[in-house]
């Protein structure tokens, strides 16, 4: 689709930093798990204080600017953009109010949380790839 639609260089640009800190935001939670197994719960709160939180607000930066630089058939009044923002607010929640307290908490219910948060991050991030990629109702 897209190799016969003709972007800018500044939105392909955009698009691409946008991918990257997509990249940068959710990759490392997939370390999360064995990290917290394994007692490293300093190095999990750095990379998700350091990488992760400050990765997940530059995707936002960057999805609004894509937004803003698209023709009007990608406005905000499309569904798909509209839920991609709603997901985007939800993994933001989750990722401060449960990962990130239950980083330092070594107890099965610090573990159990982890495992909520994290399975439920993941589970958004495919249903926000799926708005991303085939954008219904565009």
């Amino acid at each position: 689709m897209f190799g016969i639609v003709q972007f800018s260089t500044g939105y392909q640009l955009m698009g691409l930093l946008h991918i990257v800190a997509a990249v940068v935001a959710f990759g490392p939670l997939f370390l999360y798990a064995p990290l917290h197994r394994a007692g490293e719960t300093a190095t999990i709160a750095r990379m998700h204080v350091r990488v992760s939180l400050p990765a997940l607000v530059l995707l936002w930066v960057f999805g609004m600017g894509l937004a803003g630089m698209s023709e009007d058939s990608f406005k905000m009044s499309q569904t798909w953009l509209a839920l991609s923002i709603v997901i985007w607010l939800a993994l933001l929640g989750l990722s401060w109010f449960v990962i990130r307290p239950a980083i330092d908490d070594r107890t099965a219910q610090g573990r159990s949380r982890m495992a909520a948060g994290l399975g439920a991050t993941h589970l958004l991030l495919v249903v926000a790839l799926y708005l991303m990629i085939w954008k219904p109702g565009a």
